[in-house]
């Protein structure tokens, strides 16, 4: 595994967000890492080098949740920049996001989740989402609610 470097990037670093939805609820993770440590959002991380991006979004899904998902169908993209007070860009991801299909496992938290929580679509936005993912969320809800990962 290639370090990246997160924090004060040379340029943008390539990650994936993994939609999860089963029987009208969507599968959000508590952030345990900054960007958005103790916010909710949709599982995912970084690509690898020499990685496909179908290849990490099944990958970090079953480090992150322990839940095995096929079939990544490709959602939106999403831009992440922060800045720190002096205007230097502390972080700039640029995020995939695929709704996936499920496969088998049981949803448990590891690696960069605190917490992982099935949410009603409709009780999302009561969440204190990453500023990303509640963009996000807004954009595809309609979309979204169309969608079943249930095998």
């Amino acid at each position: 595994m290639t370090l990246v470097k997160r924090l004060y990037p040379k340029q943008p670093v390539v990650g994936i967000g993994a939609v999860i939805i089963k029987d009208g609820k969507i599968l959000l993770e508590k952030r345990k890492s900054e960007p958005g440590r103790g916010k909710w959002s949709i599982p995912g991380g970084l690509v690898e080098l020499g990685e496909n991006v179908s290849q990490t979004v099944v990958r970090e899904v079953a480090e992150e949740t322990n839940l095995e998902v096929y079939e990544p169908e490709l959602i939106d993209v999403v831009d992440n920049v922060v800045r720190d007070e002096n205007g230097e860009v502390k972080y700039h991801f640029v995020i995939i996001d695929f709704f996936v299909k499920l496969k088998s496992g049981t949803p448990k938290a590891s690696s960069d989740a605190e917490e992982l929580r099935w949410v009603p679509l409709g009780e999302v936005e009561k969440y204190d989402l990453t500023k990303t993912f509640r963009a996000f969320f807004q954009r595809n809800k309609q979309r979204l609610e169309e969608l079943n990962s249930d095998f």
